[in-house]
């Protein structure tokens, strides 16, 4: 043995094994999942904790804990991106994704929870231990110790630009969207500050479970009756809905698995009732969802449909959708056929349907509360991308159509461009002759639905994502 071996030990901390704490490792994998796969945070989580609660590592507070921390680290992603970015020495692109996904999940438990301080930071500390390392985890520890010197307001004060200097700016990091975000929602609004604080806070809460009773195949009351008054409500303006107080799994609903309902906004399910109860001159026999895919629409118009004796054909483009919209529809109680087939090139002849639905590809930017992450994945050029296959999918629509028969154009994205300057610019240029009609006295009850003739509505004041209604009669 060499003399140097035989040297003692210099005292110090025994070295320690990172523990990992399954909740917060959960969540550090679902966001790198949306970062890495530009993945759904709704899609991945769901599996996620699912494999959690049969390997025992989860129960329901685990789960409620685990959904806050992906869902509201995405949502506050722009506010908490600022206030690092305050915090270390380095622009934000010098810092290694996994990194960052570690920041800010400590960020969101500091200044977005009830988690104690000393709690957030070390547990935060600790993760990165176990993802990252202890160099790094050493790096992690400084900069949440510095954002722990503030609250969330005081953090607000020293990063947005003051309102009335940068009004945009200032929305933009306060309520952590994108500044051409803003500015799109903020022109499609109309009006002054409240009412766009009101939008952009709606977008960062958390949306209810909504649940449609789908026609003819179960009833909003059947629904009520099984999850009873401390676990659901109707809904606030669709017959069909039902709206859950206490979250819960729609697929643990009997009526959900058998696919008699499902998880369906109360918005869209408003859409596809207006279509449904427009007012016709002449047969009501032959209906169509032109863009169909997943499905949710066309089993409500499939349902509605049937109790009038008319038929519906589903189209959609994607295959794998169309299984979907297939799925969707088993054991619907009338006749109906789903296809897979490209709206803009369509395999039936004009003139063929009564009523049509086009509920067309968009940004998605109608329903950011459900999916936070997109809102910083969309690009102001997105919308030339789609502003082609929009137009052309609403002139197939009309094309569709015959004289007499009503379409609907529906967007979840209250964005102008992808709605009323799509229908005026149709219906402006088209060959076939067309006119809007009032769809606001199809949605009874509904407030704040504007001047019309078509319609928005909107997260905070209608409790919906923001779609977007427009309809239209072929005249000749």
């Amino acid at each position: 043995m060499s003399e140097q071996s035989r040297q003692p030990r210099k005292p110090g901390k025994p070295h320690r094994r990172p523990q990992k704490d399954p909740v917060r490792f959960l969540a550090f994998e679902a966001l790198r999942a949306v970062d890495e796969r530009d993945a759904y945070a709704n899609l991945v989580l769901p599996p996620l904790l699912r494999k959690a609660r049969q390997k025992g590592d989860f129960d329901g507070r685990d789960a409620a804990l685990a959904t806050e921390l992906v869902y509201g680290t995405l949502r506050r992603q722009g506010t908490y991106d600022a206030v690092i970015a305050a915090c270390v020495d380095r622009p934000l692109r010098e810092v290694d994704p996994p990194v960052l996904d570690v920041l800010s999940l400590g960020v969101h438990q500091l200044l977005g929870t009830r988690i104690p301080t000393h709690a957030a930071v070390s547990a935060s500390v600790e993760l990165a231990r176990v993802v990252l390392g202890d160099g790094r985890a050493k790096f992690v520890n400084a900069v949440l110790r510095k954002v722990a010197q503030h609250d969330l307001d005081g953090w607000l004060e020293q990063v947005a630009p003051p309102y009335d200097d940068d009004a945009e700016d200032h929305l933009a990091v306060v309520h952590s969207h994108p500044r051409w975000v803003v500015s799109a929602l903020w022109d499609a609004l109309g009006g002054g500050r409240a009412g766009i604080e009101d939008l952009l806070e709606a977008d960062n809460e958390r949306p209810e479970v909504t649940l449609v009773a789908r026609p003819g195949r179960s009833t909003a009351g059947e629904l009520l009756g099984v999850l009873g008054e401390e676990s659901a409500l109707p809904g606030r303006w669709s017959p069909y809905a039902v709206r859950l107080t206490e979250g819960g799994e729609p697929g643990a609903i009997d009526a959900v698995r058998e696919g008699r309902a499902g998880v369906q906004d109360e918005g869209s399910q408003l859409v596809a009732l207006a279509l449904a109860n427009a007012p016709l001159d002449g047969p009501d026999q032959a209906w169509l969802d032109g863009c169909a895919g997943p499905g949710g629409k066309a089993a409500m118009l499939a349902g509605l449909a049937a109790e009038r004796g008319a038929v519906l054909l589903a189209s959609e483009k994607q295959p794998h959708r169309a299984g979907l919209v297939a799925k969707a529809l088993a054991g619907n109680p009338g006749p109906y056929q789903v296809i897979a087939a490209d709206g803009i090139r369509p395999p039936w002849r004009p003139g063929t349907f009564d009523r049509v639905l086009m509920d067309v590809p968009c940004t998605g930017l109608g329903a950011l509360r459900r999916r936070p992450e997109a809102r910083w994945r969309r690009r102001p050029e997105d919308l030339d991308g789609f502003a082609p296959l929009q137009r052309g999918l609403l002139r197939t629509a009309l094309d569709s159509v015959r004289v007499g028969g009503v379409v609907g154009y529906a967007t979840c994205s209250p964005h102008l461009a992808e709605t009323r300057a799509v229908v005026d610019d149709v219906l402006k240029h088209h060959t076939v002759a067309a006119e809007l009609i009032d769809a606001r006295p199809l949605l009874p009850g509904v407030p704040a639905l504007g001047e019309g003739p078509d319609v928005q509505l909107w997260p905070h004041l209608h409790g919906t994502d923001a779609m977007y209604l427009a309809l239209i009669r072929r005249t000749a």
